[in-house]
């Protein structure tokens, strides 16, 4: 019972030289938990004696723990660009400075400078974005999936809307396009076989209550062997037989020709717009390289009806998003490709990518690892089943061990063919000093 006494009273806590200049009410509830924790353990016999000074260096410790961010940045080395659990599309830090003087800024985000009134928030990404896309008019909102369920709750509610039964999709985190539309308000209908559908299969299921044609980009999959689906062009033409309004859920929507032939089975933006849709929509970030936003394109009078739905308030994105994303599409304009990372690591030669690992083997050892040639995926519900080349450091050892190693240092890799791989394809140049480091370490030559 005399360690009892000794233990000290919460008010010590903040006398003492480790927590100067600390928040008095955070050291107060930290050292009142670990002191209550200390006291039980005593009573109970589990320890006889302690440490003050061990004491006060524990609640500094959860102290600091407290202010540790929860998000931390990463090297991504898993040779997937687009890796949704990574944050995806990558923003540069040039376009980020360029930015920032507004972000950190008072600015005219809803302010017209030239009538000295409210403005509107959408009109500073809409000049450049019109200029990129060629398109009427367009309305940014927070992802593309607010953008699927305002579209279909502005013109569809409690209407009909036509999709191929081959395109009712679920992305990550059971997103689904039949429980969007029916929370949105349209009225589903089914058309086709899951891997054939038809023109025909269009045009029989219109009828008076049908409001829309959509076509859902397949996302994270693709149909392969015995199957057909409609162009858009051929169901923009039908639609438009119909008076009826046709949009494309695009999913990430991209600008330049891609590399590797991987445009052979997807349509540019450039290419779907020349069909001159009533509606498309796809994310800021994916294969556009920004921020994650949802993009709309089209019509002018259907852009300015989506604005005037009352859910556009709640689905409005911020100044940081404006901001970034203007700069993205700035950068587009000027062809500045290399300010789009995500368009960057995807466009790297194999040839490239074999000098930067032979750099690293040289510093390394070949004892420890050797070049390998491997294919990897973009990610992030782009470019389905689509690989490309890339090339990999193989870490020789064990690789769920390593694996492991390299986790807890924040490196992710990926085990291929029972074989740990550091991917050169994602691994960015500014990192690869701390990479080359981190790998001594784990390997022992540290």
């Amino acid at each position: 019972m005399n360690a009892l006494r000794t233990l000290p009273k919460v008010d010590k806590c903040l006398t003492h030289p480790l927590f100067e200049g600390c928040n008095a009410t955070l050291v107060m509830k930290i050292a009142r938990a670990h002191i209550e924790e200390l006291r039980q353990a005593l009573i109970h016999k589990e320890i006889e004696t302690f440490d003050e000074e061990t004491l006060m260096r524990e609640i500094k410790e959860a102290y600091d723990a407290l202010f540790e961010p929860s998000l931390k940045p990463l090297i991504n080395a898993t040779g997937v660009i687009l890796h949704t659990n990574m944050g995806r599309s990558l923003i540069s830090k040039t376009l980020l400075e360029r930015a920032s003087n507004v972000i950190c800024n008072y600015s005219n985000l809803e302010y017209n400078l030239e009538l000295g009134s409210r403005g509107e928030r959408y009109e500073h990404v809409s000049t450049h974005l019109k200029e990129l896309l060629n398109v009427e008019d367009v309305l940014v909102v927070n992802n593309n999936a607010s953008a699927v369920f305002l579209i279909l709750n502005t013109f569809a509610k409690d209407q009909e809307v036509i999709v191929s039964r081959g395109e009712l999709v679920e992305i990550g985190g059971s997103f689904r396009i039949p429980e969007v539309m029916k929370q949105s308000g349209a009225k589903l209908v089914e058309v086709g076989a899951t891997n054939k559908t038809k023109i025909t299969d269009y045009a029989n299921a219109i009828n008076e209550n049908t409001v829309m044609l959509m076509k859902v980009h397949q996302s994270n999959f693709s149909i392969e062997g015995f199957s057909e689906d409609v162009a858009y062009e051929n169901l923009k033409l039908l639609a438009d037989q119909n008076n009826l309004l046709d949009y494309y859920d695009l999913g990430s929507g991209y600008v330049p020709k891609l590399p590797y032939n991987l445009g052979n089975r997807e349509h540019s933006l450039s290419e779907i717009l020349e069909c001159s849709p009533s509606l498309i929509s796809f994310s800021g970030d994916k294969l556009f390289g920004s921020v994650q936003a949802g993009i709309i394109a089209g019509r002018t009078d259907l852009i300015a009806k989506l604005k005037k739905n009352q859910l556009l308030r709640m689905l409005r994105v911020d100044k940081i998003t404006l901001s970034l994303l203007e700069e993205s599409i700035k950068a587009y304009l000027k062809e500045e490709y290399e300010q789009i990372p995500t368009l960057w690591l995807l466009f790297r030669s194999v040839e490239e990518l074999s000098q930067r690992a032979l750099m690293f083997q040289e510093k390394i050892g070949a004892d420890y690892c050797e070049i390998i040639q491997s294919e990897t995926y973009m990610g992030g519900g782009t470019l389905p089943n689509r690989r490309f080349p890339t090339i990999a450091l193989h870490i020789k050892g064990k690789a769920t061990t390593l694996e492991k190693k390299f986790r807890k240092a924040h490196v992710i890799g990926r085990i291929e063919n029972e074989q740990f791989l550091l991917d050169f394809r994602t691994i960015l140049p500014s990192v690869e000093e701390k990479l080359i480091t981190i790998i001594e370490t784990i390997i022992g030559k540290k």
